[in-house]
This record gives C-alpha cells, structure tokens and sequence, in this order.
C-alpha cells in the first residue's frame, strides 16, 4: 500500500484512479523531467534520469490497478482464479504475490503475515483465497503467461 499511495501522490490523484487525466498528468511530468532537457549532464541530469524512471514505473503501475483496467480484465482474472491453482506464493510486508499453474501471477496489496499464514497452512489454498482474498484485496496483474503443456 506504501507503494499504491506514494505514486498517487506523485501524479496527484485523490480517490479511484482515472486514465486520462492520468496519462496528461504522466505526459507532463515527463517532459519536465526528461533527462534530455539536461544535456551538460551534472547533478540534475543524474536526477532527472532518475525521476522519470519513477515516474515511468509509477504510471503503468498506477494504470495497472485502475478501475478501467480491472474491469477490462476482469474476465481473464476470474478465468485465471478458478479455472488454474496455486503455484507459488511470495509474501513480503504486505504484499502477497500469487503464480497459478497457467503462468500468470497476480499482486495483491495490503495482506498482513497472520492472513498469508493461514492461506499457507490452509489444505486447500485456492478455496481459502477465494474467500479470503481474491475479492477483498487491491490487486494487479505482475506477470503473464502460458505455461507449455
């Protein structure tokens, strides 16, 4: 969640995330940071290299966990979530990283240890993070795939 609000604050949205005024926010960022604009190199540059990577993260991220995108693919997430297992969890802080056997992998922000360990100890994951979390956590999709058969 640290994560979630501090790009929020950097592209100045209060409240659900909206992908126009969004992509005009990033746009105008990264033409006052685009490190060409410093081309004696320096201090600055080395400053404004670093800040539009930030901000460049930040807008996919952001766009990742809009309500446009979620709804977009909000089908391919069901699919994923009740047609493939658990594969493979990583927890840290309270982010929980979940891979399905299908290749894609989802985060899903804000899920302390005490619910990660019950999801581990649980006998059967995918029913437990159906109820537990599929549908009460932030979450985005990290990575996709299709495993080979």
């Amino acid at each position: 969640m640290k994560r979630v609000n501090e790009y929020k604050k950097l592209f100045e949205v209060d409240g659900a995330i909206e992908l126009a005024p969004l992509k005009k926010k990033y746009r105008s960022l990264v033409k006052e940071w685009h490190p060409d604009k410093f081309p004696n190199g320096g201090e600055k540059a080395l400053e404004a290299e670093a800040v539009s990577r930030k901000v460049i993260d930040a807008y996919h991220f952001l766009v990742s966990i809009a309500p446009a995108t979620k709804e977009a693919q909000l089908e391919a997430f069901t699919a994923t979530t009740t047609a493939s297992m658990i594969e493979d969890t990583q927890h840290k802080g309270l982010l929980l990283e979940i891979t399905f056997t299908d290749g894609n992998t989802y985060e899903f922000f804000g899920v302390n240890k005490q619910l990660y360990t019950k999801l581990i100890n649980s006998d059967k994951q995918l029913r437990f993070a159906k109820r537990k979390i599929f549908g009460a956590f932030l979450y985005r999709k990290s990575k996709s795939g299709m495993k080979a058969a």
